[in-house]
């Protein structure tokens, strides 16, 4: 496995380009199943997520053209309504399949999704949702196995706000018979990117970006080009880093809009924020403030960025108490960070951060996706040396971190095994 070396200290300045969103490619890839036209996506991440999923969509029978940040999908040949679990174990938005492929071809099996361990994120809000259209669900030997010969629009109150769970039942009631409510809806921004690609592809959809969304069902949908938005995680993390390490970084390809509560925390923590119509700059010139928070769906603070921000503490000026409200199990990089000096203590959904003056390099091991770049973070503003065993995860959300951050001053390089 590789590993990244991290000699902390080193302030940061010059200009990070971000890449797509990881959370808006990953559904808007399995939309290419609802048409046998092609669907040509612009910005689309190079990431290790972004490549499962294009696998499992080619052995689908979808036909994948990709050069650089450009994806063409055409899936006039889909012959396979399977996803296996030798796929989906790594990846928990392999889900994503299943509405799609139901409300198009009457038939799906998907593996019960892997992904990280940071909680249970259970797949029965996806079921329910379905079950209300019409269709006849078992799960047998680890597998959702769903048909129905059409799926009837209804409406679906969702027991909690779920991301994939809208995306899934969003895309299934785009060829269902009839008008579907989808209640309790999610109204993150990669939800909106991937309703405004269905209305590309003439879906006919009401209420993007509300908690209410009001589908009419359609026949058929036809092909579409795309842009995907901008990563609004990676700019956190870029923009964090840089709160917790000191300098001057201008981030280009951002969208502002979807940041606000990141932004007023960064803030809060002394860090000095303009921005444009599609960049964000960050000055830091002095030891960050300590700032507390709560995670919760969007427009809150966003989950994703909870380690993040935890790394920012750990050397922030004061005390500081985050609540984890969605995950269960997002605590785990807590154990590395006080390996490498952290003053971290965890009461059930709460971690306590002191402050402390410096961190000191050591072995970590990253555990989950946003873990690992929390420990990145923290590697850099650590005196000396910190090896970061198990950056696979990182490679599943960041596109090429180490090489972004070497052009900005860190220094960091990755470690073949």
């Amino acid at each position: 496995m590789d590993k990244l070396l991290i000699q902390g200290g080193h302030r940061l300045s010059g200009e990070i380009a971000i890449a797509g969103a990881k959370n808006a490619a990953l559904p808007i890839l399995c939309a290419g199943l609802l048409t046998d036209e092609a669907v040509e996506l612009h910005n689309v991440p190079r990431l290790q997520d972004v490549a499962t999923m294009l696998k499992l969509l080619e052995q689908m029978g979808l036909k994948v053209k990709q050069d650089g940040e450009t994806v063409i999908l055409n899936g006039d040949a889909i012959d396979k309504l399977e996803a296996p679990y030798q796929l989906v174990k790594t990846m928990r938005a392999s889900i994503l399949v299943l509405g799609p492929l139901l409300a198009r071809f009457g038939e799906a099996r998907v593996s019960l999704p892997g992904g990280c361990a940071i909680g249970s994120r259970p797949v029965d809000q996806h079921i329910k949702g379905l079950q209300a259209m019409g269709a006849e669900i078992t799960i047998e030997a680890g597998y959702i196995h769903a048909r129905a010969k059409k799926l009837k629009g209804t409406r679906i109150v969702t027991d909690m706000i779920t991301v994939t769970g809208t995306e899934n039942l969003l895309m299934a009631a785009t060829l269902a018979e009839g008008e579907t409510i989808l209640e309790n809806a999610a109204r993150e921004p990669e939800v909106t990117d991937l309703a405004n690609l269905l209305v590309a592809m003439g879906a006919k959809i009401e209420g993007i970006g509300t908690d209410r969304l009001v589908i009419q069902g359609v026949d058929k949908l036809h092909g579409a080009t795309h842009s995907v938005i901008p990563d609004r995680i990676e700019t956190a993390t870029f923009l964090c880093a840089v709160a917790t390490v000191g300098g001057d970084v201008t981030l280009r390809n951002a969208r502002v809009d979807t940041l606000d509560v990141a932004l007023d925390k960064l803030r809060e923590a002394g860090a000095v924020i303009t921005t444009g119509e599609d960049w964000i700059r960050v000055q830091m010139a002095s030891r960050p403030k300590a700032v507390s928070f709560r995670t919760t769906e969007y427009p809150g603070f966003p989950t994703d960025m909870q380690a993040q921000f935890m790394a920012m503490n750990c050397v922030a000026e004061g005390s500081s108490r985050v609540v984890e409200t969605i995950f269960e199990n997002r605590f785990m990089h807590v154990q590395e960070m006080n390996r490498l000096g952290a003053a971290i203590t965890i009461e059930g959904h709460t971690a306590i951060i002191d402050g402390v003056d410096k961190l000191v390099g050591a072995p970590v091991m990253a555990t989950d996706l946003r873990a690992s770049a929390s420990l990145v973070i923290a590697a850099l503003a650590a005196e000396g040396e910190t090896c970061i065993d198990r950056i696979y995860h990182l490679d599943r959300g960041y596109d090429r971190m180490e090489v972004k951050l070497s052009a900005v001053g860190a220094h960091i390089q990755r470690v073949k095994s």
